[in-house]
């Protein structure tokens, strides 16, 4: 069987991250003949900035887009901060977004999903997230979602809990479906 290379970008650098878990919880269910490359240096990047976006890019920004371009597809794992995406989270978004319209994501499958504080688990930052991605280039699947409220698993990994662990299972395979 191929394998499959779903990029997984979190959007919390936090180490103990419900979101991380989750990032985590993709890997351990993840179908066989998929990979997950997670992609751990969000916090590296520099600012988006036009000008030092050339030949010499930084190297965080050069990782970030030889990972994207080696992946079949996407899988990002947000919280929501203030009511929409997390700043090192946007960041990713706009280097991955150039070159315009050639940007190393374009045209893969991306999907959405995290956990956030509230009752709601993060649905306006998924919602801002998918926007932002389908401007920047990537195929986003807009019916694989999950917006967890963090207290829905009362201090336990995401692992812990069968039907949570039964979606990502569920929305990692129907994203590698989707590659074309």
């Amino acid at each position: 069987m191929a394998q499959n290379t779903v990029l997984v970008l979190v959007g919390s650098l936090r180490k103990e991250s419900v979101n991380r878990q989750l990032a985590e919880l993709a890997a351990e269910v993840a179908p066989d003949g998929v990979a997950i490359a997670r992609f751990d240096r969000l916090g590296e990047l520099p600012f988006y900035n036009e000008d030092i976006d050339n030949e010499s890019a930084p190297e965080p920004v050069v990782a970030l887009r030889e990972a994207a371009a080696g992946a079949d597809a996407a899988l990002v794992v947000t919280p929501e901060y203030n009511g929409s995406i997390p700043g090192v989270l946007k960041n990713a978004i706009d280097w991955l977004s150039r070159p315009y319209g050639a940007g190393a994501l374009k045209d893969k499958p991306l999907a959405v999903v995290g956990a956030a504080l509230g009752q709601y688990g993060g649905v306006w930052a998924h919602d801002e997230t998918r926007k932002s991605f389908g401007i920047a280039g990537p195929r986003v699947v807009e019916d694989l979602e999950l917006s967890l409220p963090a207290a829905s698993l009362d201090g336990k990994h995401p692992r812990e809990n069968a039907e949570v662990a039964a979606k990502v299972r569920d929305i990692v395979g129907k994203l590698v479906a989707e590659i074309g």
